[in-house]
């Protein structure tokens, strides 16, 4: 189903004069020279080919892209390409030749003998010019060739070179392009039904290298591949690729658009979570469906613009997320045509999430369903995370990143590698979650309740961010995974916690007693000023929330001294006492289970966000009050 939906979006691609992408086994690579031959095969010059390259605000030199001959997959062995490799197999020129003499002769060697062999037999003028290049060049004589002394220090940092011959390249000659596709979908290929076409045709013994995934192998890594007896099946003996039988052209296209995918060409941004990178297609020509997708799985998006016409588009895209918000909110079907204009809402959509693992990828998901199924679910994670923001300046939609990011103590340097390293599969199984309505990771829980342990409210004065125990994120991510947990059991017994705000009628003992450690807290500031070094939530949160009866009666024989210090005590003892009310004379829990404490969480941030609310229009009040007094 992969490599069927990947082949159909080559299909798609090759339609789009914009993609630049390569036919048949051909690959896009950087061409960084151009060797120019006369029509007689002696070497004219040496043309660079750079292009500027805009990257904030500098501009920098790189090699042009060209549709080159697929590449070999290279180790430790001699693998020479067609018609386009680098400094070394192309001239021998190498800086490792004082550790190794013999280092660039011999891969100048195989790259000559391989592409005589290809051209043995095709007499084009340009086909006649690389052969007579081949034979009379000799790397051991550069002395011959001044043209490859001005430049020489150039090559040796060079990326790959192609052949000219007078100004027009070689690779546009179709006697070489025969020469080349005669021997990548003819020669010594087995023949079987591919099992992606059906059709009977030459089967692709490796599969094409896959770069631009973080992590992975530099020079590329397999999606498939099968290299031990122990993976092989039927009897197919050392025969690698006829483990799973795909024609050459199929494995040569699906390896073209999954590196489009991958690569900066691609208009729509890979997402990376964790270790897990993620790319994301439409089985249709409209771009439009990609970028759609990227702007609401990555909400962050919508802060990044910053001329006009991207906050044109900004603004658009929030009336979008506001309509699917409201309809998610009603539990109403969403009217993906009164929404995204000219979409098709049963388009099938495709998202592959994929993770570096030695010289192969590892498949974390792949989720293929109409467009709308995602429209639908990411909305849907947008809406359980929905709680009372702490700052108005929070984003009101959370991306998956965010909530991965809150796993990770903010006093780690390298916040995105411990992130990658940490939480790597929790971070595929999230977008997973997101993308198809499933409840969200229970480790992912787990380690958010053991960040809120661990940290503490302090902050940085290195320049670095702030320490919060409890913020809006930590506490949106714990009401949606509870929301998700009991979705679709029969009863949700903390359904009622499960608000966006503060629910005063709800009596559930964690509840209430997060509620009144908030209120425990306020009392105690308010005797003692802003300025306390510590509150309790420093000292006893972890305790109240694991063990509330070890700890809450300590907390209130000490809050009876702060409520008869503080200028409005006896408010706070009143509410303290409306709390206890609330629990009923119950005994205090011994311990309150995982749960259970993700619901005292909520109950402390609800109540701390009403009491700063009020806060907020005390002083608002006080200051129409002076106006209206000037």
């Amino acid at each position: 189903m992969i490599l069927q939906s990947l082949y159909a979006y080559y299909q798609i691609l090759l339609k789009d004069p914009e993609s630049g992408i390569s036919r048949p086994g051909f690959s896009s690579a950087q061409v960084s020279h151009a060797l120019n031959l006369s029509i007689q095969g002696e070497l004219q010059d040496i043309i660079p080919l750079y292009v500027p390259v805009q990257r904030g605000k500098k501009t920098y030199e790189e090699p042009v892209r060209k549709n080159v001959p697929e590449q070999v997959k290279r180790t430790v062995n001699i693998a020479p390409n067609f018609m386009c490799d680098n400094a070394v197999s192309v001239l021998g020129i190498s800086d490792k030749e004082a550790k190794d003499p013999e280092y660039a002769l011999l891969r100048w060697q195989a790259f000559r003998d391989f592409n005589l062999q290809l051209l043995e037999g095709y007499d084009s003028p340009m086909a006649r010019a690389v052969t007579v290049f081949l034979r009379e060049y000799d790397p051991r004589q550069l002395d011959r060739y001044p043209v490859i002394q001005e430049h020489l220090e150039e090559l040796k940092q060079a990326r790959n070179l192609i052949f000219m011959v007078e100004g027009t390249e070689a690779l546009s000659d179709e006697q070489i392009l025969r020469a080349w596709e005669a021997y990548q979908f003819g020669k010594g290929a087995m023949k079987m039904q591919c099992l992606v076409t059906g059709e009977v045709s030459p089967i692709a013994r490796l599969h094409p290298s896959i770069k631009g995934i973080p992590g992975a192998n530099t020079t590329g890594s397999s999606l498939v591949g099968f290299n031990d007896r122990a993976y092989e099946s039927y009897n197919r003996i050392k025969q690698q690729g006829l483990n799973s039988p795909t024609s050459q052209e199929v494995a040569s296209g699906y390896g073209v658009a999954l590196n489009y995918l991958l690569s900066t060409s691609n208009p729509n941004p890979k997402i990376k979570i964790g270790d897990t990178t993620v790319v994301y297609w439409a089985e249709s020509e409209d771009k439009r469906y990609a970028s759609e997708f990227y702007e609401f799985i990555n909400p962050q998006y919508l802060n990044q613009q910053s001329t006009e016409d991207q906050a044109t588009s900004r603004s658009e895209i929030q009336k979008k997320m506001s309509v699917l918000s409201k309809s998610i909110e009603a539990a109403k079907p969403i009217d993906m045509t009164g929404v995204f204009e000219g979409l098709n809402p049963q388009t099938h959509f495709f998202v592959l999430g994929l993770a570096p693992n030695s010289a192969r990828i590892s498949v974390r998901f792949f989720i293929a369903e109409p467009f709308k199924n995602f429209a639908n679910n990411i909305m849907q994670h947008y809406q359980d995370l929905s709680i009372d923001k702490q700052f108005a300046w929070q984003p009101t939609y959370i991306s998956p990143v965010k909530i991965l990011e809150e796993c990770v103590s903010p006093k780690v340097a390298h916040r995105e590698d411990e992130v990658a390293a940490s939480w790597s599969l929790e971070g595929g199984a999230l977008l997973r979650a997101v993308l198809t309505g499933q409840p969200y990771p229970a480790g992912l829980y787990v380690g958010m309740i053991n960040r809120i342990r661990h940290d503490s409210d302090e902050a940085n004065n290195k320049g670095g961010k702030n320490s919060t125990k409890i913020n809006y994120v930590r506490a949106a991510f714990i009401k949606a995974y509870l929301l998700r947990k009991y979705r679709r059991q029969l009863i949700n017994p903390y359904q009622e916690a499960l608000q966006m705000s503060l629910n005063e009628e709800y009596s559930n003992p964690a509840y209430v007693l997060g509620r009144l450690f908030a209120w425990l807290e306020k009392a105690q500031v308010d005797s003692s000023g802003q300025n306390i070094n510590a509150t309790i939530k420093d000292r006893y949160f972890t305790s109240a929330c694991a063990t509330p009866a070890s700890v809450f009666p300590v907390l209130l024989r000490l809050s009876q001294h702060w409520t008869s210090k503080a200028d409005y005590g006896d408010f706070d003892d009143r509410k303290i006492g409306e709390l206890l009310n609330k629990l009923e004379a119950q005994p205090l829990p011994s311990h309150l289970n995982l749960d259970e404490q993700g619901i005292f969480v909520l109950g402390y941030y609800h109540q701390r966000a009403r009491i700063f609310e009020k806060s907020d229009q005390k002083i608002k009040i006080n200051e129409n009050d002076q106006e209206t007094e000037n």
